[in-house]
């Protein structure tokens, strides 16, 4: 029992290793472990030729046998999660534990975000479909995937997404009609979506949904890398994907690595540390000082305006084809704090450096960055970010945020530039 990873470089797929899990392992799911290695021929064509021929940042292509004791990390960036899992699970007519992840993996990581792929998943495009317009894909909302389904569109590789909230992966072609991604050639695709529901059923979670797109125009405000602008229409979010670039008769796949997967750590749900993420940072991107510094200012905005789902899973490393490694784009930013299920601050500096959850020592987080960023441009980033804290409940006004929300946030807002301030007396 094995299955095939390949990895989409130089303008096509190709055939980049195996990993095959131990015997008897499988009813563990990911935590059964497993040998990961590359294919010869791929490692004699790419051994030594940088980062984006990898299959994951802490997998150097050669001819090493690479024994885990759990699945390899970069191999839980393809398995479906949350909603996509659950709808792999229902399609499948498997139940939800462990034993199913070696069968997601085999068939719900044909098409993942990013520029890998399980070839054991991989749904061929089938006969040509007219596509949906916007309209129907508002109208039919989660239930558009089955809806479109029934209408003879192949869906297989709208689900292959990590997440809680229902969200599609789909494809618009040269004409602007919609369709699975996956669906269609390369030829025919022009712009690519994640297109993204509500968490529940409730107001507040139709309220984090619709106030994810003012919060992105305010971290772009804020400086933080971000896409293109989100749309909302009537409960539904349309985000515009930064792994994929349609080109004439072509798309260019961008390598996506989540933090989770480039600092090794093989497991759904463990609390994060910053710390940890930021040495990842700091072994793998080609501007480490740059990157950490663009990490830090992320989380004074989490905190700020209180976006508590900051796992190391919504954040990610992207690599460009000329072996560039940087932050990805922000993604899944929004005001999680109101969520009905009460989601906790998931990743934190450790130990004295957060001592109050959502409240860091930014004097100690700059000391503890030091091994990687020259201690006076922290304090020079904090410098800047104090006055830009202090202008946000402003700034989320313009930007659209809705007036009861930035009322709930304006004592955070304050407390989080006065941290800010006292850490540069």
């Amino acid at each position: 029992m094995q299955c095939t990873i390949e990895i989409f470089i130089d303008g096509q797929w190709q055939q980049a290793g195996i990993f095959e899990p131990d015997a008897g392992t499988l009813s563990l799911g990911i935590n059964g472990g497993g040998r990961f290695d590359y294919d010869i021929d791929y490692a004699v064509e790419y051994l030594d030729q940088g980062i984006q021929y990898q299959v994951g940042c802490c997998y150097p292509v050669g001819f090493e046998l690479f024994r885990e004791p759990k699945w390899p990390a970069f191999l839980l960036d393809l398995l479906p999660t949350g909603a996509g899992r659950r709808v792999w699970v229902k399609r499948l007519g498997l139940t939800d534990s462990e034993k199913a992840d070696w069968e997601l993996l085999l068939h719900g990581a044909g098409n993942p975000p990013g520029n890998l792929r399980i070839a054991e998943a991989i749904s061929r495009p089938v006969v040509d479909h007219f596509g949906f317009a916007k309209t129907e894909i508002i109208e039919r909302r989660e239930d558009f995937i089955e809806y479109a389904e029934k209408h003879g569109a192949m869906v297989a590789g709208a689900t292959d997404v990590q997440g809680d909230a229902p969200k599609f992966l789909l494809t618009q072609d040269v004409q602007g009609r919609w369709h699975a991604d996956g669906a269609l050639a390369d030829e025919k695709a022009a712009r690519f979506w994640l297109v993204k529901f509500p968490r529940g059923k409730t107001e507040a979670d139709r309220t984090v949904l619709r106030n994810e797109a003012p919060y992105y125009e305010v971290a772009r405000w804020f400086g933080i890398r971000t896409g293109g602008p989100l749309e909302f229409s009537e409960n539904t979010l349309f985000i515009p994907r930064f792994d994929r670039q349609a080109e004439a008769d072509a798309v260019k796949r961008f390598g996506l690595e989540t933090l989770a997967s480039a600092a090794g750590i093989a497991e759904f749900g463990k609390q994060g540390n910053h710390l940890v993420f930021c040495e990842a940072i700091a072994r793998h991107a080609t501007d480490p000082e740059k990157e950490i510094l663009e990490y830090l200012r992320r989380d004074v905005l989490n905190v700020a305006l209180r976006n508590t789902d900051n796992h190391g899973r919504n954040t990610a490393l992207i690599k460009t084809p000329d072996g560039r490694v940087e932050l990805a784009p922000l993604y899944d930013f929004a005001p999680m704090f109101l969520d009905p299920e009460g989601i906790p601050r998931a990743s934190r500096w450790p130990g004295s450096l957060e001592p109050e959850t959502g409240r860091p020592a930014w004097r100690l987080v700059a000391e503890a960055l030091s091994a990687h960023v020259d201690p006076g441009n922290v304090r020079s980033a904090l410098r800047d970010l104090t006055g830009l804290v202090v202008q946000l409940p402003e700034v989320m006004r313009d930007c659209g945020v809705e007036k009861p929300l930035i009322e709930r946030l304006f004592p955070r807002i304050r407390d989080i530039a006065g941290d800010l301030e006292a850490a540069l007396q």
